[in-house]
């Protein structure tokens, strides 16, 4: 790991993660959860904040970072509800089949090299009647914001830790063993080519 992933990186997803807007999309979906609680790509924990006590039973966050992870500002001994950090990537969840209510992962799609491959690992963890619930940035609706989206994102991944610009979430979601509860999308404020959100709730075909 060079220089940058490991100390610069680290700091600027936090901080960029952290912005006012996407605190706000965290806010609209986190309180979704309940049960047995597996999040995504937990970061530096920007969305624990958010989790309804009353209906979260234990927090399984994972994330291949220990350096995101290092930038958080909670503290886990105080967290309301039973709380593991596990690193790890989303293509191999070191957790029990059929163990899981809601799956929640935010901002952390368009970082998963092989998504069919963690969505076959989120099928097998979830339960039958469990839900995804998400909230992403992804591929735009115009034209010339897509083409910005598409000249740019070589770079963009390569000093984002991987991050896409382009990625095609309902599709994704769909395309991939769940149905679609409810969806919406719309650009939230900030730069147009990173800015087009998409969030809701999905369930097992």
């Amino acid at each position: 790991m060079n220089l940058y992933d490991k100390i610069i990186l680290p700091k600027v997803i936090h901080w960029v993660c952290g912005q006012n807007p996407t605190m706000k999309q965290r806010e609209k979906v986190i309180p979704l959860a309940k049960g047995n609680v597996l999040e995504i790509g937990v970061g530096s924990g920007l969305n624990i904040p958010y989790y309804k006590s009353e209906q979260v039973k234990h927090l399984t966050a994972i994330d291949p970072s220990d350096e995101v992870w290092n930038e958080k500002k909670i503290k886990e001994e105080e967290l309301p509800f039973e709380f593991e950090f596990i690193k790890a990537i989303a293509e191999s969840i070191p957790i029990d089949s059929n163990s899981i209510d809601s799956i929640v992962v935010t901002y952390a799609l368009c970082s998963i090299p092989e998504s069919e491959k963690a969505f076959e690992e989120f099928r097998r963890v979830l339960k039958p009647n469990g839900q995804l619930i998400f909230s992403e940035h992804g591929k735009a609706p115009d034209r010339i914001v897509q083409q910005v989206q598409n000249l740019i994102n070589p770079i963009w991944g390569k000093l984002g830790g991987g991050c896409s610009l382009t990625k095609d979430i309902p599709k994704m979601i769909e395309s991939n063993g769940f149905k679609l509860s409810n969806i919406e999308a719309m650009y939230i404020p900030g730069w147009k080519p990173a800015s087009f959100n998409y969030w809701g709730t999905a369930k097992l075909y």
